[in-house]
């Protein structure tokens, strides 16, 4: 295990009068950078060491009235982003309080959230402690069955700069490096080597998804179980022209920011008109929620110079290459895979998630696919809570991993 360290706070200071009090409140408001601000340079290290920790806390709900039974610190930690260059990202580690009674040593998830948004304040690590996490059901389910959990902010998403928004590489190395930061936190008193898995829906799907698919060559010391991806949106020029003119048309706003930020050769706002820019910079700064009622129903062609939609230049380079790099399916994933998506999913489409699973088929991995049909893209997604629940358990307990290649 490697020592996580903890940032130093200033000493108290006394005043003398309540307005010198306010004046030295008032410096150390500017002066002082919060937990989320990454030192500069960066420490020396390695992917997955921590840079910082704090006790921190895990509210399922809004109202703070259920405290999960776990331990909980935030935590920075190295990682490396799609062009490999290091980078620092924040998450949150949870150790269940009581002791793990399950076969060999204590399990860690890494867990990856869904669509958070992509300003500072939607990260969540932060939703966590606030109790405004929807996802927090899921994450208190796999503490109640004793695993370890960490849950990674991703790139950008509480730290400077943009979140690079379902960027495969960025991503999946969040997960896997949250996993091994969560195993060198000596605070958390998980085990530094034991057995893993990646979980996740939606965008955490996708996460969830590639962390499994680059774990061979990037983290090929975790010893990786498996991976639950649930509706992965793993071709997204399939997905942005699916949400053109939908009630979550400002996810596809957040993808657009996000590859701006990680290609700025890209320069996306320059096929902008005034609308589309102002719509730019606005979903920068926005939440799940906020994008959802701001921007529903847009039509991407309403947003161009030229008046043509967003999606016509997918199939124009530069931006044909980018998009195809965050294809997901390319690559044979380095454990065994339960992927679970509705057939009547109205956000993430359902076919380019087969094909995904088939295309991993291909490549000799074990998966189970698993068809649902219950509406919606959020339907979808607590119909396959109970499902990646047992699969993850069959997982932890060594039973062999059941595959459906070819029946579906």
């Amino acid at each position: 295990m490697r020592p996580g360290s903890r940032r130093g706070v200033p000493a108290a200071v006394s005043a003398v009068t309540v307005a010198a009090l306010l004046t030295f409140g008032a410096q150390q408001a500017i002066a002082e950078p919060s937990f989320y601000d990454p030192p500069s340079p960066l420490p020396a290290g390695a992917p997955g060491d921590i840079i910082r920790h704090e006790p921190s806390t895990f509210y399922v709900d809004p109202v703070k009235l259920i405290k999960a039974d776990a331990d909980v610190q935030r935590i920075m930690y190295r990682s490396t982003d799609t062009h490999g260059k290091a980078n620092a990202v924040t998450g949150t580690v949870l150790t269940p309080k009581k002791a793990w009674t399950g076969a060999g040593e204590r399990p860690v998830i890494g867990y990856a959230a869904g669509t958070q948004g992509v300003g500072d304040q939607c990260a969540p690590s932060k939703a966590l402690s606030a109790g405004m996490e929807y996802e927090g059901p899921f994450i208190a389910g796999l503490l109640l069955r004793g695993y370890g959990v960490v849950v990674t902010d991703y790139e950008g998403l509480g730290t400077p700069g943009v979140h690079t928004y379902v960027n495969r590489v960025a991503e999946g190395n969040a997960v896997l490096d949250s996993i091994r930061a969560a195993q060198r936190l000596p605070e958390a008193n998980l085990p530094d080597s034991g057995p893993v898995a990646t979980a996740g829906y939606s965008q955490g799907g996708g996460a969830s998804a590639s962390a499994a698919e680059l774990q061979p060559s990037y983290a090929p010391e975790l010893r990786l179980k498996g991976s639950y991806a649930g509706a992965v949106p793993a071709d997204l020029a399939a997905v942005g022209k699916n949400i053109d003119g939908h009630y979550a048309f400002g996810f596809l706003g957040f993808t657009l920011v996000s590859m701006d930020a990680a290609y700025p050769e890209l320069n996306i706002p320059a096929v902008l008109n005034a609308k589309g820019a102002e719509a730019f910079e606005k979903v920068k700064q926005e939440c799940t929620v906020d994008a959802i009622f701001g921007h529903a129903f847009t039509q991407s062609k309403n947003l161009t110079k030229d008046g043509r939609p967003l999606t016509a230049y997918l199939g124009e380079e530069p931006y044909k290459t980018r998009v195809g790099q965050q294809l997901i399916g390319a690559r044979k994933p380095g454990a065994p895979t339960l992927v679970v998506h509705s057939a009547l999913d109205d956000i993430v489409p359902y076919e380019q998630g087969r094909t995904m699973a088939r295309s991993w088929c291909a490549k000799g991995a074990k998966v189970q696919f698993s068809t649902s049909l219950v509406p919606t893209h959020v339907g979808g997604a607590i119909r396959a809570f109970p499902e990646a629940f047992a699969w993850l358990e069959g997982r932890f307990a060594g039973l062999p991993a059941l595959g459906n290649c070819g029946l579906f």
